[in-house]
């Protein structure tokens, strides 16, 4: 798949509700997200399907992938271009078998023993590999890996490597020295300021990431 994963934008139910989602998510695209991701953890799954409706019909203007978190059947729902699931999640042979190949699907690894399995099998179509830095994004997050882990997983993985976890303006020089495919932000995209100009800053600095296995 000749997916784009440079600057990988999540949205976050903190900041982000169904009267702004729109415009939030249209001026992170205008400033060079490549992929969009629908996360929220404590909406009803009414709540999401409404949102996730409306990000799905931004991203398709701008012919930008949408990926839904962990929820398959949101994902088929409001037709999608992937899912990203976790290590506990339903797993990638069982959601390939479901959706086939042209579906995209996302894993997260969190340590090179769940990098390495995951590149041994070559089912999901990239990995996020994470928490590289702190984080509040989730309540009780893994532990950090720091960046040396990030360019040893880089260095072992046959699939493209998403780094995520407290990624943000200031720390993005040190992630890119490893090589990943892409970069995911979350709060560093939405929680302050016009996104436009913030994921617009990362862009210029992540612009280069093309993966390409050595």
């Amino acid at each position: 798949m000749g997916i784009d994963f440079s600057l990988y934008v999540i949205t976050d139910e903190r900041f982000l509700n169904i009267s702004n989602i729109s415009e939030s998510v249209e001026r992170a695209i205008l400033g060079g997200a490549t992929i969009i991701q629908y996360r929220a953890k404590k909406k009803n799954t009414k709540e999401m399907y409404e949102e996730a409706l409306v990000v799905r019909e931004i991203t398709k203007r701008y012919d930008i992938p949408f990926i839904v978190n962990d929820r398959l059947d949101l994902a088929l729902a409001v037709k999608a271009d992937g899912v990203h699931v976790g290590q506990e999640d339903l797993p990638v042979n069982a959601i390939k078998a479901i959706v086939g190949n042209n579906f995209i699907v996302g894993l997260s690894t969190h340590n090179l023993n769940q990098v390495k399995r995951a590149s041994e099998e070559m089912l999901a179509d990239y990995i996020g590999f994470g928490p590289v830095f702190p984080t509040t994004t989730k309540e009780n997050p893994d532990p950090v890996t720091g960046t040396d882990l990030l360019c040893e997983a880089v260095r072992i993985s046959k699939i493209p490597i998403v780094a995520i976890g407290g990624i943000n303006e200031k720390n993005v020089d040190d992630v890119l020295k490893c090589k990943p495919a892409g970069v995911a932000v979350v709060r560093a995209a939405f929680e302050k300021g016009d996104p436009y100009k913030n994921v617009l800053k990362l862009k210029r600095k992540a612009k280069g990431l093309n993966w390409k296995k050595l």
